[in-house]
C-alpha cells in the first residue's frame, strides 16, 4: 500500500553515472548496475551478454512474481539465429518507411478522439478519452482487432506487466486467456487472411522454416501489449509534465509538427516508463567473463542496464541548470536508449514516436489552454506494474 504520494515520473532522480556497481534485484539476486551511456550501450549490444541465459536451469531468480517478460520462449528472451529468424517475420512492418504510410490514418484517429474529448463537459478524463484510446485504436487497426473488448485487452496487458498488482495465479489465468485469444487469432487469419499485421505475420512465418505455432502466438501476444503500453504510458506522463512544468513547450508543440517530433524525442529520453524498483534496468547475463567500464564482470553474473540514467549521462547529454528542465527543442545528439539497442531494440519504436508526436501536436494545436483540473498531488497512478502512468487525469480547457 502506498504510504506517501507518488511524484510524477519527470521528477524522479536518475542514478548517478559511474562505474558498474553491485546492487540487488527484489528477489535478492545480485546484479551489476550500469548507469553510463557507453556501458549501457555495450551491455545491450555485446553478444557475450544475452537474455536467453537469464532463464537457463542455473539462472538466479529475477522476479518475485513472473510476468510476460519472464517467458523464456518469447521473442525478448531468444537470442542468436533463432531470434533473428523470428524477428524477421515482423520487422518489415515496422520500418520507418512503413510507419510513415500510416501517418495520415493515425492523424484521422487523433482528430476523431479529440472531437469526442471536447464534446464532453469539462473537466474530462484525458486518459480514458485519449491517452489510452489512441494507441489501442492504432494497434487494433493494424492487427485487425476491430470489435475486441478493449477493457479486456487493457486488463490482460496490466496482468502481463504486473509486479505486485496481481498474484501469480491471477497472472497465469490472465496469460492463459490472452494466449488462447492470440492462438485463435492466428488460426483464424490463416484460414481467412486479410490486410492486417497478423495476416502478414502468419504468411511470413509460413515462408520461414522453423517458426512454430507457439512462437507465432506469443509474438502476436507480445505485439498487442507492446504496441500500446509504451505509447499510453509515455503520452500520459508527457501530458503531466507539459501541462504543469512547461507551458511554453506546449504552445510550440501545437504550432509545429517538426518541433513536436523533436520534443517527443526529448520526452522519451528524459521521462522514464516506470519507477525502476522492480526492474532497475534492462537485464542481461554474462555468458563469459568480460570487462565493462573498467570493471570485470564474471561469467554467469546478471547486469541491469539502466537506460534512464544513461539517457541523462552528462558525458553525452547536456545537463540543465539547477531548477530547470531539459530543452525539449534541442536536437538529441547521441542516440537515446529508451527503446534499447542492439538485437533486441524495440520493434515498435518508430510507431511509438509517430503516435506520440502526432498525438501531442494535434492536442496542443486544438486545445492550447488545456490544463489539469486538480493539483498534481491528487493524481491517481497505475501502480504495481513495470510501468507507471496516470490512472485518471481530469483536464479542462
Amino acid at each position: 500500500m502506498t504510504t506517501a504520494p507518488l511524484v510524477p515520473l519527470h521528477c524522479l532522480r536518475q542514478a548517478e553515472p559511474g562505474p558498474p556497481r553491485l546492487t540487488e534485484l527484489p528477489t535478492g539476486t545480485p546484479a551489476w548496475l550500469l548507469t553510463r551511456h557507453a556501458d549501457v550501450r555495450q551491455a545491450l549490444t555485446d553478444p557475450r551478454l544475452d537474455r536467453a541465459s537469464l532463464y537457463a536451469p542455473d539462472a538466479p531468480a529475477l522476479s518475485v512474481v513472473p510476468n510476460l517478460l519472464d517467458d523464456p520462449d518469447g521473442l525478448l528472451n531468444i537470442d542468436g539465429v533463432e531470434h533473428q529468424k523470428l524477428r524477421r517475420t515482423v520487422q518489415r512492418a515496422f520500418t520507418p518507411r512503413a510507419i510513415e504510410r500510416w501517418r495520415p490514418w493515425v492523424s484521422t484517429v487523433v482528430d476523431e478522439l479529440i472531437d469526442e474529448l471536447v464534446a464532453q463537459p469539462a473537466p474530462a478524463d484525458v486518459v480514458a478519452g485519449y491517452t489510452r484510446r489512441l494507441p489501442v485504436a492504432v494497434i487494433s487497426r493494424l492487427m485487425g482487432l476491430d470489435g475486441l473488448d478493449l477493457h479486456k485487452l487493457g486488463d490482460w496487458s496490466d496482468h502481463a506487466l504486473s509486479t505486485t498488482a496481481y498474484t501469480a495465479e491471477e497472472i497465469q489465468q490472465a496469460m492463459a486467456e490472452f494466449g488462447a485469444f492470440s492462438f485463435d487469432l492466428v488460426l483464424e487469419r490463416r484460414k481467412n487472411p486479410g490486410d492486417d499485421l497478423v495476416s502478414s505475420l502468419v504468411q511470413a512465418a509460413a515462408e520461414t522454416d522453423g517458426v512454430t505455432e507457439m512462437q507465432l502466438t506469443k509474438l502476436v501476444l507480445g505485439l498487442v501489449v507492446a504496441g500500446h503500453e509504451t505509447t499510453m504510458t509515455t503520452l500520459g506522463n508527457a501530458l503531466v509534465f507539459l501541462l504543469t512544468e512547461d507551458r511554453a513547450a506546449w504552445a510550440r508543440i501545437g504550432a509545429s509538427l517538426d518541433e513536436a517530433g523533436t520534443a517527443t524525442e526529448q520526452l522519451l529520453r528524459t521521462i522514464p516508463l516506470g519507477d525502476r524498483v522492480a526492474l532497475p534496468g534492462m537485464l542481461r547475463r554474462a555468458t563469459e567473463e568480460l570487462e565493462i567500464g573498467g570493471v570485470t564482470i564474471p561469467a554467469g553474473a546478471v547486469v541491469a542496464a539502466d537506460t534512464f540514467a544513461a539517457n541523462h549521462d552528462p558525458a553525452v547529454h547536456p545537463v540543465p541548470a539547477e531548477g530547470e528542465w531539459a530543452d525539449l527543442f534541442a536536437p538529441v545528439g547521441a542516440a537515446t536508449l529508451t527503446f534499447g539497442a542492439g538485437p533486441h531494440h524495440c520493434l515498435g519504436a518508430w510507431l511509438a514516436r509517430m503516435e506520440l508526436e502526432s498525438g501531442l501536436h494535434s492536442l496542443a494545436a486544438r486545445l492550447p489552454d488545456l490544463r489539469i483540473a486538480h493539483p498534481v498531488e491528487q493524481i491517481e497512478w497505475r501502480e504495481g506494474l513495470l510501468t507507471r502512468s496516470p490512472l485518471t487525469l481530469p483536464v479542462t480547457w
